[in-house]
């Protein structure tokens, strides 16, 4: 009886490491909204990371947040450095690209509660009277972050709160 159940435990544990290993390398989501203000207004709330605290969506999971902000808060070289509860974690930002008022890219380096190094970027288009943003993030899935996946999308885990921060945001924006 033991046997039997070793081997069932031992089949599972196969096919959900062989389930993993069949996740793509790479991994790549984004969402969008149409922000009713220019994107000069607009551009200078992403660029700032000192800005974020008005918009993140990850500022309201842990009021507690540890946070250090580097001098210039904007443009390319400027970084946040964050320590936080489960819901934020611990990681930096660091501006890579900046082309005002339509590019921001940002290097994105996770340490907890997973190491993992992720590239995050702003894509602002004019849409009629208004701003279309585009958020994604786009990185390289280690065999944890496959294994992960097996049962939870990174779409359906980081989704939501770019949705949420793209809500902030436009509600800021359109003050």
């Amino acid at each position: 009886m033991l046997k039997k159940i070793l081997l069932i435990l031992g089949a599972l544990v196969l096919a959900l490491v062989l389930a993993a290993a069949t996740r793509p390398d790479d991994f790549r989501m984004e969402r969008s909204i149409v922000i009713n203000a220019p994107a000069e207004k607009i551009f200078p709330l992403v660029n700032d990371l000192g800005q974020w605290r008005a918009w993140s969506p990850w500022e309201k999971k842990d009021l507690a947040m540890k946070r250090k902000l580097s001098t210039p808060s904007a443009g390319v070289g400027a970084s946040y450095d964050w320590q936080g509860n489960s819901d934020v974690g611990t990681g930096r930002m660091l501006i890579t690209e900046s082309t005002a008022p339509q590019k921001l890219v940002i290097q994105l380096d996770f340490i907890e509660p997973f190491a993992a190094r992720n590239t995050s970027a702003f894509n602002l288009k004019p849409e009629g009277s208004g701003t279309q943003v585009t958020w994604s993030l786009e990185g390289k899935n280690n065999f944890v972050s496959k294994l992960m996946q097996v049962f939870v999308s990174m779409d359906s885990m980081v989704g939501p709160d770019y949705e949420a921060g793209l809500k902030n945001l436009k509600a800021l924006a359109e003050k």
